[in-house]
């Protein structure tokens, strides 16, 4: 297939794309350079952070919010860290002082995994609220990601159980909130908007499956651990039924000197190991995009611009070039110098040595 990501670029339908991997692969780096390519070919995108620890501000040089933010260089490219620590004091919403209501705020959090299903639920709710053409999600490393994907699941699940609590117990839990001192008026709005949020929730779900809609790329490195993981993440996202056909190998060394260092030869033969296992794996049904390790760090618009061409044109590394004359000669230079010294020393030393007589 096709070593690129130029599929993920031509298929306009495209609402949301994952990126995301194991820790310390890139996937900041990665998911920063498509969204800037991306933004070339769609009216408008936005590359969200659900990282805990973010990395957006870093890779873009710029402060970044829970809020979106126009990236400096773009005026269709928008970023956002989003709040790693759930809050469901308001659910975003003006008038939403239920949650002071004790009753409702056990029964609303007693659902496992709600409370971050909710702060991704409000997430949702404001990036469909604000229309963008595409939104890139840059990923917490692979066991917060799997959990993210799955909150959709948890959400339906545990709001379907509330709203079915609702209507078979809608009367009775009134008069409980009445009895607790509670409205019993805010307690069917809160319910009423649960109900809205389930629709929500189930329409997201569905984008989530669509192969037409939505993607997920996966950047790892040529070493075994980041192998087996994105093994894992392959095989969870068939099990969510979430579309990814596209691999991003990061940090694969191109050595520009062959004979130069035995410790980097020694790297380039096992990332080379890796790499064939991973085209063993997965060359028939994926397009795998090679990336070299750089020199410098990509910081800045102008590095994630550059870096991101090689995702549309696969990178072509040089052939290396053998250790020079001009070195070989020095390294002889340096040889005949320290002979001479230690003809030197030799004769100092015998000079030194008493005289028989």
């Amino acid at each position: 297939m096709d070593p690129t990501l130029q599929n993920v670029l031509d298929q306009q339908t495209l609402k949301w794309v994952f990126v995301g991997g194991k820790g310390g692969v890139g996937k900041t780096t990665s998911s920063s350079a498509l969204a800037v390519q991306l933004a070339n070919v769609r009216s408008s995108v936005l590359i969200i952070s659900t990282d805990p620890a973010h990395n957006l501000s870093d890779a873009f040089k710029q402060k970044f919010t829970k809020s979106p933010t126009l990236v400096e260089g773009f005026d269709n490219l928008y970023a956002m860290e989003v709040d790693p620590n759930p809050d469901l004091s308001g659910m975003g919403e003006p008038g939403m002082e239920w949650a002071q209501d004790s009753f409702l705020t056990d029964l609303a959090t007693s659902i496992p995994g709600i409370d971050e299903a909710m702060s991704f639920a409000e997430v949702m709710k404001q990036v469909q609220s604000l229309d963008y053409s595409c939104i890139v999600f840059d990923t917490a490393p692979t066991g917060h990601t799997l959990r993210l994907l799955n909150f959709p699941n948890i959400l339906e699940k545990g709001l379907g159980k509330l709203v079915q609590l609702k209507n078979s117990m809608g009367g009775l839990m009134t008069q409980m909130t009445r009895m607790m001192g509670s409205d019993g008026d805010m307690t069917e709005q809160v319910l009423g908007k649960l109900e809205g949020m389930l629709d929500l929730v189930k329409q997201v779900n569905e984008q989530f499956k669509d192969p037409a809609l939505t993607t997920f790329v996966c950047v790892c490195i040529p070493e075994f651990l980041s192998l087996y993981e994105t093994e894992r993440l392959v095989q969870e996202l068939a099990k969510y039924e979430i579309d990814t056909h596209n691999i991003v190998i990061n940090q694969i060394i191109y050595p520009d000197i062959s004979g130069g260092s035995k410790l980097l030869e020694a790297r380039v033969r096992m990332q080379q190991k890796y790499l064939e296992q991973y085209y063993d794996l997965y060359e028939e049904d994926f397009n795998i995009v090679k990336m070299p390790l750089l020199e410098e760090e990509v910081r800045g618009v102008p590095a994630l611009r550059e870096f991101s061409l090689h995702f549309l044109q696969p990178f072509v590394a040089p052939p290396p070039r053998q250790m020079g004359s001009a070195r070989e000669a020095e390294l002889e230079a340096e040889v005949v110098a320290l002979k001479q010294e230690v003809a030197l020393l030799k004769g100092q030393l015998q000079q030194a040595k008493p005289s028989s007589t």
